[in-house]
This record gives structure tokens, C-alpha cells and sequence, in this order.
């Protein structure tokens, strides 16, 4: 005789449920991580910073694009990427911020966008740019997603539509941003550096090791870029009282 469990399906549907409540509370963190008039002002004024720094770093180079990665996912590169182009918008220059992640695409989850066509789509040439780009996603800020999530990502990046594209970008943005992927994970970040100035790399405190941080500037090195410099994320201080603040981004120090 079989017998039923009190409970049991209960119990079975919240394990098939879970994963996706995650999913979705992840979502809404990222968004409330994007800079907006309700940041706290220590966090606007890193990113003040960190802009300056690499505005510096830019104008040596005479380079208008960059890239943001780190050495591993969920290090917090994607929203770094969005804040920084949030940042450089507040000047009144003209910035694209564009989801080179081709493989785990975040921006658009982000920025809360729509992602049916992008960068892939357009590179593959099933798309022109004009009708995949989001304009205006803030005032002079541009926003190219990822797209379909292709079989090649590494081609695609390597393509000579690729050249053609961040010739158009140089003639009509001010600054161009690149969300690309963990250079620890895959080699499709690194495929960008023809087209940058160089990296600005994100680590995370209590996560990224100094091991982590010696095999990114080695394999950077390797393909004769250079890394801008470093943005530390999730770091904690004591408050006054005791309490435990948590910054997001607060650190940046130039390479």
C-alpha cells in the first residue's frame, strides 16, 4: 500500500520553486545597486573618482573605449559598468555601454531593458545597430544589450564587423564602455583589447584572492594590454555606533 506523506507536494513544488524566486531576487538587488538620485552620497562620489581616474588614463592613450571585467562571475563587474556609464553621462558627454558578456548577459537585467536583439544579433548581421540600440536610457546614455546568446562568442568578438562597429562608435560617442566577461573564466574579454584602451578590473572583497588578481594581470599582460586600474566592491567598514554599513563600491586605485 502506498501513503501519502502529509506535506509532500507542498514540499516538492518549493524545491522546483526556489531556484527561481532566487533568480528573481537577484534581479532586484542588481537594480538597486544602479546609481540613481537616491544613492548615498559616498557611493556617487567613488564613482566621481573613479571616472576622473580613467578620464586621466584615456587621454594618455587617446582612446575613447574601455572594458570592465574581473577575474570570476558575480564579482559585481556588470554593475560596476553601469554605474561608471551613468557617471560619465552626468558630464553631458555622449557614452554607449555596451553587454559584450556574450555567454551569462546581466545589463539588461540590470538597466531593466529589453534583450530580444543586440550585439550579437547585430554582428551576425541579422540586425542593423540603429534598430537594437536603446538611445536614451538616461540622458546621453546609449545602451547596446547582448542579445541572442550565441554558439561562438569568440568568433563573433574576433569579426571584422567588430572593427567596422567601434569605428562608428569612436566617430560618434565621447566614451564607449564594454561589459565584457570574466578574463578568469574565458578568453572573450581579452579579444576586445584592439579596440580599448586597456581593462578596469573588478575584485571583491572576501572573494577575489591575490592569486586571483596575479593570473588577471598576467594574462593581460600576455596580450600586450594594460590594466587601468582597480575597483573593489562589497566592502564592509564599522560604523560609529558599531554598526556594520555596507559599500558597494568605494575603492578605486589606479595601476
Amino acid at each position: 500500500m502506498k501513503i501519502k506523506l502529509p506535506g509532500q507536494k507542498i514540499k516538492e513544488k518549493k524545491a522546483i520553486e526556489e531556484p527561481a524566486r532566487d533568480k528573481s531576487r537577484k534581479k532586484k538587488k542588481d537594480s538597486k545597486n544602479v546609481l540613481s538620485e537616491k544613492s548615498k552620497f559616498a557611493i556617487v562620489e567613488a564613482y566621481k573618482s573613479a571616472r576622473t581616474n580613467i578620464m586621466f588614463s584615456l587621454s594618455a592613450s587617446e582612446q575613447k573605449a574601455f572594458a570592465v571585467s574581473s577575474y570570476a562571475k558575480g564579482d559585481g563587474k556588470s554593475t560596476v559598468a553601469a554605474n561608471l556609464a551613468i557617471s560619465f553621462s552626468k558630464m553631458g558627454k555622449k557614452v554607449i555601454l555596451i553587454d559584450c558578456d556574450l555567454r551569462r548577459p546581466n545589463l539588461h537585467n540590470i538597466l531593466k531593458l529589453e534583450n530580444k536583439a543586440g550585439f550579437s544579433d547585430m554582428v551576425g548581421r541579422m540586425v542593423v545597430f540603429d534598430d537594437v540600440v536603446h538611445r536614451d536610457v538616461l540622458p546621453c546614455l546609449d545602451v547596446l544589450t547582448s542579445g541572442t546568446i550565441p554558439p561562438n562568442p569568440s568568433e563573433l568578438i574576433c569579426s571584422p564587423e567588430v572593427v567596422r562597429f567601434v569605428e562608428r562608435l569612436n566617430r560618434e560617442y565621447d566614451y564607449i564602455i564594454f561589459d565584457s566577461p570574466p578574463i578568469g573564466v574565458v578568453a572573450d574579454a581579452l579579444l576586445l583589447k584592439d579596440y580599448i584602451a586597456g581593462y578596469l578590473l573588478v575584485t571583491r572583497e572576501r572573494k577575489t584572492t591575490h592569486g586571483d588578481i596575479e593570473k588577471l594581470l598576467q594574462n593581460i599582460k600576455l596580450t600586450e594590454s594594460k590594466p587601468l586600474g582597480f575597483i573593489r566592491v562589497g566592502v564592509t567598514h564599522e560604523g560609529k555606533r558599531g554598526r556594520r554599513g555596507y559599500y558597494y563600491y568605494y575603492y578605486y586605485q589606479y595601476y
